[in-house]
């Protein structure tokens, strides 16, 4: 704002000096990079500083279809970011000595896992949360390759792990890391063995409701659509096509390792509750700490027990996990001082793109 002098002068309290005025917000400029820049439809982020202070922002267009604006902290699916729920729910039945985590599958599941250099002898529980395990990804089956055609088919876990054992193995089990959704789907098979209920209704009990995030679910079989407020989510479906609204579809293909539906200020208070040692005893939430270096995720991002660790450019790492589902991405995380970010944005992104939506994340927890 241009101000002539002596009205600073004999009204500084209406009219400061231009020096103090607001910088530029750096969250909403990434935002708006992603929008402008990067064809986003839509992005959004839910961002808490040290002081439990938490901002909302929103950029782009909420539906193409209707120009509907971004709804603020908007509801989406949260796909990988299931895993670290998942693996909270195993944890937390280790702690009830219910699961061993250096014991095998076959312990829960005898005869299983098996397949060409598959046997669940030989697998452990820990292998499965960390990713070490070797078991081909059941998401690289045919049966995938056509989304549009299987969006509304529900799936039954065992009709998944078909497909992952009609692979080979990629490697030994413990040999190295490698990203498996399968795993997830085995660790969500064995949490319904030992608690005899469904692995949905036990994320909803043991965590969902215990810290109470009330805008996030897991959803029931069946269930097709996100029912609070949300920007829809949009593929391609060829390179050259048009973005297409995949906001409703069946999630079963997705199960324990990426249902849940949720909030970007809702992830932040589960990833800030589960790291401030809310969802688990001080044992296991060591062991769901004790990382291995997963490059293929990042520059230094190392991967625990369903949750990551990365590197923060004004230093020390945010913990969280991340996912992407048809229609979204979402990424983000909590450090150890209290700050936490979270943000979604309504396509998957690639190359460049899916970079900066990362970065925008380090810019909202070092600005």
């Amino acid at each position: 704002m241009t101000v002539l002098t002596g009205a600073v002068m004999t009204t500084g309290a209406l009219f400061p000096p231009a020096a103090s005025a607001a910088k530029p917000d750096t969250v909403q400029n990434s935002l708006n990079a992603l929008v402008a820049d990067d064809q986003m439809p839509a992005a959004l982020a839910s961002v808490t500083d040290r002081d439990g202070r938490t901002r909302h922002y929103t950029a782009g267009i909420g539906d193409l279809k209707t120009g509907a604006k971004v709804p603020k902290d908007g509801q989406v699916r949260a796909g990988s970011n299931t895993k670290a729920f998942t693996a909270v729910v195993a944890l937390q039945l280790v702690a009830e000595k219910k699961i061993a985590l250096d014991a095998p599958v076959d312990t829960y599941l005898p005869g299983l896992l098996r397949g060409e250099g598959i046997d669940g002898r030989h697998i452990t529980i820990r292998q499965l949360l960390q990713h070490t395990s070797g078991l081909p990804d059941y998401m690289a089956s045919p049966v995938f390759a056509d989304f549009p055609a299987v969006r509304y088919r529900y799936f039954e876990p065992r009709d998944l792990l078909d497909g992952a054992l009609e692979q080979e193995a990629h490697f030994s089990p413990g040999a190295k890391w490698e990203y498996s959704n399968t795993n997830y789907l085995v660790a969500g098979l064995i949490i319904q063995k030992v608690t005899g209920r469904p692995v949905g209704e036990e994320i909803n009990r043991r965590v969902i409701d215990r810290i109470g995030l009330r805008h996030t679910s897991f959803p029931a079989p069946g269930e097709t659509t996100l029912h609070e407020p949300h920007p829809k989510g949009y593929e391609q479906e060829t390179a050259d096509g048009p973005l297409v609204d995949y906001t409703t579809m069946d999630m079963s293909m997705a199960w324990a390792a990426g249902a849940v539906v949720s909030t970007n200020s809702d992830l932040n208070r589960f990833y800030a509750a589960l790291i401030g040692g809310e969802l688990l005893p001080p044992a296991q939430l060591a062991q769901m700490r004790t990382t291995v270096p997963a490059e293929a995720r990042g520059p230094g991002v190392r991967y625990g027990l369903g949750l990551t660790s990365t590197p923060l450019s004004c230093g020390g790492v945010y913990w969280g996990h991340g996912g992407t589902a048809l229609g979204y991405r979402t990424r983000g995380g909590v450090t150890e001082d209290g700050r936490a970010a979270g943000i979604a944005v309504t396509t998957a992104p690639t190359g460049a793109a899916s970079q900066r939506v990362e970065a925008a994340v380090d810019t909202a927890l070092c600005r």
